[in-house]
C-alpha cells in the first residue's frame, strides 16, 4: 500500500500509466490523483491498493511549467488541435502579457474544453468534440494562487502556475489568447507538483518497468502517512481491535505517544493512527470531546 510517483511521457494517456501499473504490480486496484493530457509530462501519482481511500486527505494543489504560443488558436487549446484562428499582426508586449496573465490570478471561472474528460449527461465531452458537436458547458469555479511568466520570446512565452485542482492550464492559454486579442494555445505542459509529490521522486515507466521486473517495485511506494504529513500515534493491540471496528478513543489513553504535533493537540487535528506492527490502521480526528474519532479505517 501506498503512492508510486510516475513521470508521465508525452503521447501517454493517464489511463496508459494506470494500465501499465496494474502490469508492474499484478495488481487492479491502482487509480492516479488527476489526469494529464497526452501533450503533458511530469508528475502523475498513482495510489495503490488501500491508499485509493486516502486520496481525499492528500493536499491538491498543483503546479505546471508550459509553454503558450501566442497568434494562433486551436480547437483543443493545445498544439494538437485543428487550427481555429491566427494572429498575423504584431505580438502584444511583455508588459501587456503581463498583466493580462496577473488577471487571472485569484478565484476565477472556467468553462471546461470539449476536448476533456468532463461529462455531459454521462458522455465525456471529448466523445462529443470527436463527433462534431459543441455543448454548452458549465464553468468551474478554480483558485489560480500564481502566475509567473519566466520567459518572454514571442511568439512563445514561458509560464509556472500554482494552482488548485481541476485548473485547465490549456483554458487559462485560450483565455489569455482572448483577452490579449490575439489568440493563443497550450504549445507544452510539464507537472512539476502535484500534492505533496515532487517531480524529484517521479520515475520514468522504463524505470519502474525494469523495478518491478526485479521485484522491486515495492520498495519505491511512498508511505501514505507519510505523502500526507500527518503526526501518528501509536495503538496498543486493544486500541487497534476497537479502532478497527470504527471505534473511537479516549486521547488520554494516547498522550506520550504522539508524533510531530503539540502535546495535548488541538481539537480538528488529524492524526495517522499506526497500528503494533507500524502500518497505517485509520486517520483520524481529535474532536471536541477529546476522543480520537476514525475517520477513514483501512483494512489490514
Amino acid at each position: 500500500m501506498g503512492f508510486l510517483v510516475v513521470d508521465k511521457p508525452v503521447g501517454w494517456t493517464s489511463h496508459d500509466v494506470v494500465d501499465a501499473a496494474r502490469r508492474w504490480l499484478g495488481i487492479r486496484r491502482v487509480g492516479h490523483l488527476g489526469t494529464l493530457d497526452p501533450l503533458a509530462t511530469g508528475v502523475l501519482p498513482l495510489a495503490v491498493r488501500e491508499a485509493t481511500k486516502l486520496v481525499p486527505f492528500l493536499p491538491s494543489e498543483k503546479t505546471y511549467v508550459g509553454t503558450i504560443r501566442l497568434g494562433i488558436s486551436t480547437d483543443t487549446y493545445d498544439a494538437e488541435g485543428r487550427i481555429t484562428g491566427r494572429c498575423d499582426g504584431p505580438q502584444p508586449g511583455e508588459a501587456e502579457v503581463r498583466e493580462a496573465l496577473q488577471r487571472f490570478v485569484g478565484e476565477i471561472e472556467q468553462v471546461p474544453p470539449m476536448f476533456s474528460s468532463v461529462k455531459k449527461d454521462g458522455v465525456p465531452l471529448y466523445r462529443l468534440a470527436r463527433a462534431g458537436q459543441e455543448v454548452e458547458r458549465v464553468p468551474r469555479r478554480v483558485r489560480i494562487h500564481e502566475i509567473r511568466m519566466h520567459h518572454y520570446a514571442p511568439p512563445e512565452i514561458g509560464i509556472e502556475v500554482r494552482c488548485t485542482a481541476g485548473t485547465y492550464v490549456r483554458t487559462l492559454a485560450a483565455d489569455l489568447g482572448q483577452k490579449l486579442g490575439c489568440g493563443a494555445h497550450l504549445a507544452g505542459l510539464r507537472r512539476t507538483r502535484s500534492g505533496p509529490f515532487l517531480a524529484s521522486q517521479a520515475r520514468s515507466p522504463d524505470a519502474l518497468a525494469e523495478l518491478a521486473e526485479r521485484g522491486a517495485l515495492e520498495e519505491v511506494l511512498i508511505p501514505p502517512e507519510q505523502a500526507m504529513g500527518l503526526g501518528r500515534v501509536r495503538l496498543s493491540p486493544a486500541q487497534a481491535r476497537r479502532m478497527a471496528h470504527g471505534g473511537d478513543l479516549p486521547v488520554a489513553e494516547a498522550r506520550g505517544e504522539f508524533e510531530r504535533e503539540p502535546l495535548p493537540p488541538r481539537p480538528g487535528t488529524r492524526l495517522a493512527a499506526m497500528a503494533p506492527s507500524g502500518t497505517l490502521l485509520a486517520v483520524v480526528e481529535l474532536r471536541p470531546d477529546r476522543r480520537l474519532h476514525p475517520l477513514r479505517v483501512l483494512s489490514r
